[in-house]
């Protein structure tokens, strides 16, 4: 992360460093099955779903629940939403509850402090379903390429279904860096937000009779 602004960790990798075992995100893909319908994505045509957390976490590792709010995307880092209040349906009680949750934020927060010396950081949660049908594709990121505004973005494959498509691209100003498709679950890319601009490229159905989706796992980390 230090010396290219980007790093993909395998599932092997990550499940090593989390403490977890395989299946553990079989289990947690449950919960993706409870997400809710994102309006502004499907102003863009692009049929999303997602809930949405914030937490603080200390230096010394400790989270604290934040106050459900609105997602507000500093000023020129999205250009689709510029300045615009989304306002979505929070985490559940059982998301939040999930030890894993907590031990990956854990793990973000050592990251990040290699990146900043900060004392505390903004963690965002966004756990996001995009939907791809035969008549439609579907579009991870409807906005392009583009920068969330804070230190450290990653993004976790939770699983696939019927989908082609779906790769990762990074950005070093307007030279490409990184290209890679998310394709075994428990496969975490991180890059540093403040260096990087990234997409991901529409997904399509591999069989046209049924719809298809990519489940992925957001987390973001900001200074604070």
């Amino acid at each position: 992360m230090a010396s290219r602004a980007w790093h993909l960790m395998a599932p092997t990798e990550l499940g090593t460093c989390l403490g977890v075992d395989p299946g553990v995100w079989e289990r947690l893909a449950v919960h993706w099955d409870d997400l809710a319908v994102d309006p502004y994505a499907a102003q863009a045509g692009t049929r999303r779903l997602r809930r949405y957390g914030q937490f603080l976490l200390s230096r010394s590792g400790e989270i604290t629940t934040m106050p459900h709010d609105v997602f507000v995307q500093p000023h020129a880092s999205n250009p689709l939403y510029v300045d615009v209040e989304r306002r979505f349906e929070p985490l559940t009680e059982e998301f939040r509850a999930e030890p894993v949750v907590t031990a990956l934020i854990r793990m973000l927060g050592e990251v990040a402090a290699g990146l900043d010396a900060a004392e505390e950081w903004t963690v965002k949660i966004h756990p996001f379903r995009v939907i791809a049908q035969a008549d439609s594709a579907g579009q991870p990121t409807p906005e392009g390429r583009h920068k969330d505004g804070v230190t450290l973005v990653t993004s976790l494959l939770i699983g696939r279904e019927n989908v082609t498509g779906g790769q990762s691209t990074l950005y070093d100003d307007e030279t490409q860096i990184a290209a890679v498709t998310l394709a075994e679950p428990g496969t975490l890319l991180l890059n540093d937000d403040r260096a990087t601009w990234h997409a991901v490229s529409a997904i399509h159905p591999l069989d046209a009779s049924r719809p298809g989706h990519r489940d992925v796992l957001v987390t973001t980390l900001a200074a604070r």
